[in-house]
């Protein structure tokens, strides 16, 4: 089975979410995604990953970029090894933490992510939404943390819409670039989800 999927001019998730759709339609085949920037093509590999989907960009042009998914066929993923994770995910929506005096919301939060770093088991999941984005961004004590959890396996999930609202998408430091739609995914197959 061959599906095409054009997704150029949607806003996030829809690229996502219309592509899971098709895939989510067929046992086996292939669907053939057009979008038209680099984070909408990010997202759809990263689904296609998820979903234990082979993938490839098959045409990269300026406001075209071709990805190619093959589901079933005898395809197989080689899985990132993950050790001491749990099955949590932490939410993290400021780059502050608690309200009151903001220098020392911005204290506590570095202290924060430090911490996570020496205790363990890790979580799967850090999803960084609104000012959350900085401290994967901007913030150098918070993304030299961030980097020792990734190594052990921790996924760093910053929001695109929120780097593009806050004029960082391009200074991401660590992690990935992500959707609302494997937002909302994540926190809902979480065995917990811990926001901050």
């Amino acid at each position: 089975m061959y599906i095409e999927v054009d997704a150029r001019g949607l806003a996030c998730p829809k690229p996502v979410i219309n592509t899971k759709k098709e895939l989510d339609n067929i046992e086996q085949g292939i669907v053939i995604v057009t979008v038209d920037n680099d984070v909408a093509k990010q997202n759809i590999l990263k689904l296609s990953n998820s979903l234990n989907c082979e993938s490839r960009v098959i045409k990269e042009e300026k406001d075209l970029i071709s990805i190619e998914i093959k589901k079933g066929e005898n395809v197989i993923i080689e899985e990132k090894k993950q050790e001491e994770l749990e099955d949590k995910c932490i939410f993290i929506s400021s780059n502050k933490m608690g309200n009151g005096n903001d220098e020392l919301g911005e204290v506590l939060m570095r202290g924060f992510i430090y911490t996570l770093t020496e205790s363990k088991p890790y979580p799967k999941s850090i999803l960084l939404v609104n000012s959350g984005v900085k401290l994967s961004t901007e913030n150098h004590d918070t993304t030299q943390n961030f980097k020792i959890l990734e190594e052990a396996g921790v996924e760093i999930l910053s929001c695109g819409t929120c780097l593009d609202y806050y004029g960082l998408k391009e200074s991401l430091k660590v992690g990935s670039v992500t959707n609302m739609y494997t937002i909302v995914d994540i926190m809902k197959n979480s065995s917990q989800t811990i926001s901050i």
